[in-house]
């Protein structure tokens, strides 16, 4: 097995390595894609771990023959270790406290950290279903949810939901579309275009909030001439 030379290259190569690391270890990849999916929902010092990209390409190498993956446990699987991740993240921020949005730890963006309070904020507790297709958002939103103090019933139900949407849209789309064979030829152009889409909700909401910043901004009345 080929290893990657730079995270940028695994990422616009995840069908190939993603095949070699199947090939080579089997039924473990399992353990691997839950791992990453784990740390990429449950701590948020990793959200820059491939998410709606890693999903497509598991589900594509899933409609490959004579692989170890199959899609329904590829859904299982994952769709529980995303649940578990929220609710360790979850958990993270009901300890942690407030103190997130006073500390200046380089671990934890405050940027990040007041975007998902903005998401929370428009959309309510639906924000952990939304924040599941939107990156670094989905890393933050459930450990705003604990600082927020949400309950844990409330928010468990939503992440179960949303989890199932996300792993499910993703997997099942990667095993559906991966192997049509102009998607396969192309596929690092396929991960590109999955990662754009998926900013496209956060940029939307970017610039929703400089339009509504600089209309709540005061203009300066004109001065009078002498």
């Amino acid at each position: 097995m080929t290893w990657p030379s730079s995270f940028l290259e695994l990422v616009l190569h995840l069908d190939l390595y993603l095949g070699q690391f199947t090939s080579a270890y089997g039924s473990l990849t399992y353990l691997v894609l839950m791992a990453i999916i784990f740390c990429e929902t449950g701590l948020v010092v990793t959200p820059f771990l491939p998410g709606d990209s890693l999903l497509f390409a598991a589900g594509a190498t899933a409609n490959t023959p004579g692989t170890a993956l199959t899609p329904g446990l590829l859904v299982l699987l994952l769709w529980i270790a995303g649940v578990c991740g929220d609710s360790t993240n979850y958990w993270i921020g009901r300890l942690v406290g407030p103190r997130a949005f006073r500390s200046r730890s380089r671990l934890l963006n405050r940027k990040h950290l007041e975007r998902t309070h903005e998401f929370y904020e428009k959309y309510g507790p639906t924000t952990v279903i939304v924040a599941r297709f939107v990156p670094i958002v989905r890393t933050f939103a459930p450990f705003v949810a604990g600082i927020g103090a949400m309950r844990y019933r409330r928010f468990i139900a939503y992440s179960v939901l949303g989890n199932l949407l996300w792993i499910s849209l993703f997997v099942l789309g990667g095993f559906f579309f991966g192997a049509i064979p102009i998607v396969k030829r192309h596929f690092s152009l396929v991960i590109v275009a999955v990662i754009l889409i998926s900013l496209v909700p956060g940029l939307v909401e970017y610039l929703r909030h400089r339009r509504r910043a600089r209309q709540a901004t005061p203009t300066r009345p004109p001065v009078d001439a002498v």
